[in-house]
């Protein structure tokens, strides 16, 4: 009975020290690569390891398109000398 209740105590502490896991892309990636690492080559894990990995790396690649830079570029004229205008072009013939 003693090592029950140190052992649910362990996992009970365990489980509440976690904080909230980053698994976006994750979980999609490792059920994807799962079933296709089970069906496969019977590799069920391998698959799952390597989706999570994969998910992982394209989500975080998603999160890096959708920042925002409009707010760091200065807008133009600011700086050095007097703005330039645009170059007007003409292309008639």
């Amino acid at each position: 009975m003693r090592p029950v209740v140190h052992a649910s105590a362990i996992a009970l502490v365990t489980l509440m020290s976690v904080g909230a896991a980053e698994a976006k892309g994750c979980i999609k990636g490792a059920i994807i690569g799962g079933l296709a690492g089970h069906y496969l080559a019977e590799r069920g894990v391998v698959g799952a390891v390597a989706g999570c990995l994969g998910g992982r790396y394209l989500a975080n690649r998603q999160a890096r398109r959708e920042i925002d830079y409009g707010a760091r570029v200065q807008p133009r004229g600011t700086g050095y000398g007097q703005p330039q205008p645009y170059p007007r072009r003409d292309y008639s013939y």
